[in-house]
């Protein structure tokens, strides 16, 4: 069993419990369920490209960081130029929460990434009740019927969708209805990290589509490599939060670019 599956595995329990303890309805009568939301894919075109993470740890790094505030961290993202926030809200595996949102949602003016393995519609209800603006969907742990349904849901829900990919094969997944396409420069299966495959995998998509590169950018070196090779957007975390003060990381990365 690979990591991803006993992912799946913990998620699907995580979800039965959630249901248990509040109901859709609850979810809908939420403060942030009727706000408007933001747009990624305009604020990836009008800024710097950037999606900056808050992550505490990850399977195969462990601990990353588990010090610091998720207010203090991507406040400072957005001041210094972040076009989106992407928060992992995975507890058992990345050490996150849905509350790790709802504690920024009121603070950020910029669109919010919930990041999460997404196998149930009750989570994308769960995800606008806390103020997210776009949701991830891996094509890894997902049918490409499954992708098109969830898809329609985001949208009917007034949520953008950015489709992560890492294989040639799971580009059956996209669909026109995809907001974004990220491309995983990690293999989720093993965690080795491949630039130029992803490079190659991207090339296939059509080219009008939105690109994000994501993870395995650890310097800006990589950075440039990925925007020159065409790439639109960036969704890093470890780089930043690695540091002990990953909003001063932030801003010093950010003026190189």
């Amino acid at each position: 069993m690979t990591i991803l599956d006993k992912i799946i595995e913990r998620k699907k329990l995580e979800i039965a419990t959630a249901k248990s303890r509040i109901s859709l309805d609850q979810l809908k009568n939420t403060d942030f369920f009727g706000r408007k939301t933001y747009s990624l894919k305009e604020s990836i075109k009008n800024k710097s490209g950037i999606i900056a993470e808050f992550k505490r740890q990850s399977p195969s790094k462990g601990i990353i960081n588990n010090n610091v505030e998720p207010l203090e961290v991507v406040s400072a993202y957005e001041s210094f130029g972040a076009s989106g926030i992407s928060i992992l809200t995975d507890h058992e595996f990345f050490g996150g929460n849905l509350n790790d949102i709802l504690s920024v949602r009121n603070d950020i003016k910029i669109p919010i990434l919930r990041k999460d393995f997404m196998i149930d519609e009750y989570q994308f209800y769960e995800a606008k009740s806390i103020g997210a603006d776009v949701i991830l969907l891996i094509a890894s742990c997902l049918s490409p019927a499954q992708v098109e349904e969830f898809t329609a849901l985001a949208h009917e829900l007034k949520m953008e969708v950015l489709l992560e990919i890492h294989t040639e094969d799971e580009l059956k997944h996209f669909n026109s209805k995809i907001d974004l396409v990220g491309i995983n420069n990690r293999n989720l299966k093993d965690f080795k990290v491949d630039l130029q495959h992803s490079v190659q995998l991207k090339n296939l998509l059509p080219k009008e589509v939105l690109s994000v590169a994501e993870s395995g950018i650890y310097n800006i070196e990589d950075f440039q490599f990925l925007k020159e090779k065409g790439f639109d957007g960036f969704l890093m975390g470890e780089y930043f939060m690695k540091n002990t003060n990953p909003a001063q990381a932030f801003k010093d990365f950010s003026v190189q670019i």
